[in-house]
């Protein structure tokens, strides 16, 4: 029967092409699952409902060269896949040296190098809490009080100070975590940072370049014979038998049915929890759903602005924003957003760009403003906060990132929130595939999310990719 449909939805003229791994999203997992056991010499189908190869990575041409809508830097180079590609394909990659220096609202920088003093203080509890069982917010605050006892006594004096110092750092924490509040993030985290460079950007090639390095599709590569990909393809249902020897079938939104030994999955949690409900035939277990509804998923998205040429001081990468109490309740209740952004930003792909970070509930309204609002509120944020030490000249454009409203992303990457960390075995039952009754692997999970300590990460994605694949080649030599 299942053939029989098969037919009659795709055409007589149409063959049926059985594939052996279809994957269902192109983002870093997705990507090197798929190039791996295209490499090894399977049949393998690429899905992605969007017009582009990437997922939460996204490299566009803007000012004179190149920006990141999505993830910035390699994260750690011992061990990555994503840092182990570029070395091994002879690329050069710049650590961008993040120099910090913090603004005012009023204009002023007094205290500059006592706020860059505390703000690292704090950044070090975050790598340095997973004994604790407490919100980060309520962690660092109780620990700043304590070292301000120690070192800068007059400080716990100063109301307003505390008040917009703790502020401040709740925005850096939710810039990290993608949260919407730091009594969001937990302390209690299995997430690891790898060694070696945390900030190393691709600059001018562009992040795009993994992809292509992984397709053999850079500098005008041919790509891979075993792997064909459809773009602009939203996968509606899978229908993962239990039958041995029996394929999976993958219907389309367009209507088109695919066949395969198994398939991949590598949508993001925020899409699982959308989609769970009907994307999967039969439905998921109860140990999966609880899992997929368990996750916490941030959002960190980016305002990123062109000049005619740079203005800034050249010797500054980061430009931290600190509001001042007063300032900050002058502002108008449909600006309240621009006081939720934690900074701005030099690029390394582009000479004459700046990005303001913002994060949670406050990114996601800003994902609804009309572009032009966003573009003129942004510069005057700029002119208030850097404008006494420099003339800053009207913005030539801007591109801003979506991840929470783009129907394909719902969110950025996962975190270890309050809630999650209750239940630590989520990310392992999520990743855990679905098998026939013979014990074979049918359907298997991929993405940032499902890496046990790296999660957040391009390379966890990556990572967690080559996994499944490397699982679905050692069953097939059995």
């Amino acid at each position: 029967m299942a053939l029989i449909f098969y037919l009659a939805v795709a055409g007589a003229d149409e063959p049926i092409v059985q594939y052996d791994t279809i994957v269902v999203g192109l983002g870093a997992a997705g990507v090197t699952a798929a190039s791996t056991l295209a490499k090894a010499g399977k049949k393998v189908l690429g899905l992605e409902a969007q017009n582009r190869i990437g997922g939460r990575v996204n490299t566009v041409p803007f000012g004179d060269g190149v920006v990141e809508l999505g993830a910035e830097w390699i994260n750690g180079q011992y061990s990555s896949r994503v840092y182990d590609t570029a070395i091994q394909n002879n690329i050069t990659l710049l650590s961008q040296n993040l120099a910090m220096d913090v603004y005012k609202s009023d204009g002023t920088r007094d205290n500059n190098e006592l706020v860059k003093e505390l703000i690292t203080y704090c950044l070090a509890l975050i790598e340095d809490t997973n004994t604790e069982e407490d919100s980060l917010g309520a962690y660092i605050t109780r620990k700043l009080k304590q070292h301000l006892k120690e070192t800068h006594p007059e400080l716990l004096n100063d109301k307003d100070f505390l008040k917009e110092f703790l502020a401040l750092m709740d925005l850096t924490v939710d810039n990290f975590k993608g949260s919407n509040s730091w009594n969001e993030a937990s302390t209690k985290t299995d997430y690891r940072e790898l060694e070696g460079d945390r900030s190393l950007s691709w600059h001018r090639y562009g992040y795009k370049t993994f992809f292509e390095l992984l397709l053999n599709t850079y500098q005008g590569g041919p790509g891979l014979a075993n792997l064909d990909i459809k773009l602009n393809t939203e996968v509606t249902n899978i229908v993962w038998p239990q039958q041995p020897s029996t394929p999976v079938e993958v219907t389309c939104k367009d209507g088109k049915v695919y066949r395969a030994n198994n398939v991949i999955v590598t949508v993001s949690v925020g899409v699982l929890k959308e989609r769970h409900m009907t994307l999967f035939t039969p439905s998921l277990p109860s140990e999966k759903v609880n899992a997929i509804s368990r996750l916490t998923v941030g959002l960190l998205d980016k305002i990123i602005i062109s000049f005619d040429k740079p203005w800034w001081p050249v010797s500054q990468n980061l430009f931290v924003f600190l509001w001042k109490g007063e300032d900050k309740k002058k502002v108008d209740k449909e600006d309240l957003w621009t006081t939720k952004i934690y900074a701005a930003s030099t690029d390394m792909g582009a000479s004459n760009t700046l990005t303001l970070w913002t994060s949670g509930d406050t990114a996601k309204w800003v994902e609804t403003i009309p572009e032009e609002i966003v573009k003129r509120k942004a510069f005057e944020l700029l002119q208030k906060f850097l404008g006494a030490n420099v003339t800053i000249p009207e913005p030539t454009g801007m591109v801003r990132s979506t991840w929470y409203s783009n129907p394909y992303i719902r969110g950025t990457f996962a975190f270890d929130s309050v809630s999650s960390v209750k239940y630590p075995n989520s990310r392992a039952d999520l990743g855990k595939p679905l098998l026939d009754s013979a014990g074979i692997a049918k359907v298997l999970f991929a993405g940032e999310a499902l890496d046990l300590t790296h999660f957040t990460n391009v390379h966890a994605a990556s990572e967690s990719g080559y996994k499944e694949a490397a699982r679905i080649l050692a069953s097939s030599e059995n």
